[in-house]
């Protein structure tokens, strides 16, 4: 009986609980559903209609989803922007995962170097497309004009061929110094006992990294390419800043020809559109990513 009573008692407690949690959770709920839900809700409806300055909507039904369908240039912006994604994990997690390792292995100077490579995301991605977009300038850019005094001809960077790798090369490197962080902070968390151990045991340098770092540290490795997958996606100021999608559109990712459509030739319902398949795009390759990468149990070997 006196269990019964107990068990009636955290029920009580538990369903206050509830209630509190509740509360305290209303303000970010109602925060989400007026920046987030609203908007996308209110996206979708307009991707039914054929709006141009946003005056006398015309009911087409599903004539804008068709468009986007037949529209090549989608599909370059989409193939940019997986380019953009592989490249991402490739360069800004991996590189991320390096950096971090080795100076986790360094005795002193950590803080430097965790200021150093972080310092890049705290600039404005406006400032570093302008800064990049002053050194790729064919006539005075800081990079012909080294080329000029090695007495070699001026290089045009930001034409059709080139436009896209070089608005990559910025993109990545801002990124790098914050999956360096979370890994850096990661490796912290393994215990020296099992350094120690292997090196007892007359495992190398190369052997304990392998064989006990990068298990151990899988799951915020996994974190970290999500995160970079997720975020090609929002790629804009950067590309907008330094080519605006150009030249010819080699250099157009889905964020930029969204702006475009929307801000410059004013196709509000067309821009909806492409809104939602960055939205239905980011949630299918999410779903894969953490399908192909998802939770596994950490073995030491």
């Amino acid at each position: 009986m006196l269990l019964t009573f107990s068990l009636e008692v955290e029920t009580i407690k538990f369903k206050n609980d509830n209630k509190v949690i509740f509360f305290f959770l209303l303000p970010a709920l109602l925060f989400w559903s007026i920046f987030l839900f609203y908007p996308i809700i209110r996206s979708l409806y307009k991707t039914f209609f054929f709006t141009v300055h946003n005056i006398n909507p015309e009911f087409i039904g599903f004539g804008n989803y068709i468009k986007l369908l037949t529209d090549p240039v989608v599909w370059l912006a989409t193939k940019n922007t997986f380019i953009f994604m592989i490249a991402a994990v490739i360069f800004q997690v991996g590189l991320g995962v390096l950096l971090a390792i080795f100076v986790d292995l360094i005795r002193y100077g950590k803080n430097f170097f965790r200021t150093t490579f972080f310092f890049p995301i705290v600039l404005s991605a406006a400032s570093l497309g302008l800064l990049f977009r002053l050194l790729y300038n064919y006539d005075a850019g800081l990079l012909n004009s080294i080329l000029e005094a090695l007495n070699f001809e001026p290089v045009l960077w930001l034409d059709a061929a080139k436009a896209l790798a070089m608005v990559m090369i910025p993109t990545i490197w801002q990124y790098v110094g914050f999956y360096f962080v979370i890994i850096l902070t990661a490796l912290t968390k393994i215990p020296n006992s099992l350094y120690e151990v292997a090196k007892i045991e007359g495992a190398s340098t190369f052997q304990r990294i392998t064989k006990i770092t990068l298990p151990l540290i899988f799951q915020d490795i996994r974190v970290c390419i999500v995160l970079a997958i997720t975020g090609t996606l929002k790629v804009f100021d950067m590309v907008w800043v330094i080519t605006a999608g150009g030249p010819f559109d080699s250099s157009q990712v889905l964020g930029t020809y969204m702006y475009s459509t929307v801000f410059q030739r004013r196709l509000f319902g067309y821009g909806s559109t492409i809104a939602i398949f960055i939205i239905i795009l980011g949630v299918i390759v999410t779903t894969l990513t953490n399908k192909f990468i998802g939770n596994r149990d950490v073995t030491i070997d």
